[in-house]
């Protein structure tokens, strides 16, 4: 009942990132019926219909991540004080969102579910003349328990992914998060001075036995540097994990097995998929990384207020945006060695595959748009800080430019690169 409370109030760009995951999960359940009506059409064609099920796996890794974007994003489930104090803490407020996106997601599968039929003709005959019943299999009875567990898969996996990625994690203690151990003194402290070196030395509590309060270590000194945040650790797994796709769709290129695939491409299917979602998870890991060096570049060389300032927010918001980019830069990848291996034309697709790519574009647009969206709120308090400090709206424009043409400038060259070594093995 909460969960329903919450989506009914919420804000209206709340509301449309929710439709976002609605009609993911309707094309998703779409794809994955039609799978099932290809089965029932063709049950000599045991194979390419697995084939046709297995590439489902590509829009359903899509769904599901765009899900986590924007449950990770919703004002309504972050955890506050206020709640706290009224029972609703981090893990009440991560099975609401779970629920939440439960409910997003069964009603896309319904919206799903109810163009299959009404394509199928089940409901008030057969539409559009006819042309949807050849890949639907209109003439052949429709399980209804494997329908239907088709359509549960990816509320399922979408409210498991939520949950694993908000659940409750234990803060870390100070010594161990930045490294350093308290410290300690040798001699002893003088008679005058004891009470308060002792309450300085050993934090808080007899801090509070002493009646005085203890400052923080940062506000102490203001002088005193803050330690440096740490670079994302991704990259190095990124590298390998991309290096481990590639290999593998060059395995698929030599491959003697051929069998045709949805877009019309000749190789072995499985380690086709396979190097296509190594590779878009060696890119997703590597994103965060690739963006901290972009800031770490930007502020090299003797740097002005607006390098400074554009590569200070690249570093501060690389494990937001650079995820987000890297799946981006995945889907373009595929799309251009697609475009690479029909000898530069457009490829001709069919309605589903059309769909699926549809699909995945989509997702990782819109999940990059939202992760966007909120690297700009959470930048509200500096940027209005800075305004009141008189920086010009120039300076603000020329930062964001700035970051917009560095990211630009890495990741279009990383993109073609990827993409015409994973088109290589597969146009041999």
């Amino acid at each position: 009942m909460l969960a329903l409370r919450l989506t009914r109030v919420a804000h209206p760009a709340v509301q449309l990132r929710r439709l976002t995951v609605v009609a993911a999960s309707a094309g998703t359940g779409f794809l994955l019926l039609c799978s099932l009506a290809y089965a029932l059409g063709h049950p000599e064609e045991s194979g390419a219909a697995l084939l046709r099920l297995s590439w489902c796996v590509v829009p359903l890794t899509a769904t599901v991540y765009l899900t986590v974007v924007v449950a990770r994003t919703d004002p309504a489930t972050r955890p506050r004080a206020a709640l706290s104090a009224l029972g609703l803490g981090p893990g009440r407020l991560m099975a609401v969102s779970a629920a939440t996106t439960v409910l997003s997601c069964t009603a896309g599968s319904l919206l799903a579910l109810l163009l299959f039929l009404h394509l199928r003709g089940d409901l008030t005959g057969l539409p559009f003349d006819g042309a949807a019943s050849g890949f639907l299999a209109a003439g052949k009875r429709l399980p209804v328990p494997g329908a239907l567990t088709l359509l549960a898969i990816v509320p399922v996996l979408a409210s498991a992914a939520v949950a694993w990625s908000l659940r409750p994690r234990e803060p870390r203690p100070a010594g161990r998060a930045t490294g350093t151990a308290p410290p300690v003194r040798d001699e002893a402290p003088a008679a005058g001075a004891a009470p308060e070196d002792a309450t300085v030395e050993a934090g808080p509590e007899a801090a509070a036995e002493a009646g005085c309060e203890a400052a923080p270590v940062d506000d102490a000194d203001p002088h005193r540097p803050l330690p440096p945040r740490r670079p994302p650790a991704g990259l190095p797994w990124g590298v390998a994990v991309l290096a481990v796709g590639l290999t593998v769709e060059a395995y698929a290129g030599r491959s003697a097995s051929r069998t045709a695939l949805p877009s019309g491409l000749a190789a072995d299917s499985a380690p086709v998929l396979a190097g296509w979602l190594l590779t878009a998870l060696g890119l997703a890991l590597a994103g965060p990384g690739l963006t901290h060096l972009c800031g770490r570049v930007l502020q090299a060389v003797r740097p002005g207020a607006v390098r400074l300032l554009a590569g200070r927010v690249l570093m501060e918001e690389a494990g937001r945006i650079g995820r987000p980019l890297g799946v981006v830069c995945a889907v373009a990848s595929g799309a251009y060695a697609a475009v690479a291996l029909s000898g530069g034309s457009a490829p001709s697709l069919g309605p589903l595959t059309a769909l699926g790519g549809l699909l995945v574009a989509g997702c990782a647009v819109a999940a990059l748009l939202t992760a966007a969206v909120e690297a700009r709120q959470s930048r509200s308090a500096t940027i209005a800080a800075l305004r009141r400090l008189g920086a010009p709206a120039t300076t603000l424009r020329s930062a964001a430019a700035l970051r917009a043409g560095a990211l630009l400038a890495l990741f279009v060259p990383l993109t073609l690169a990827v993409a015409g070594l994973a088109a290589l093995p597969l146009a041999r």
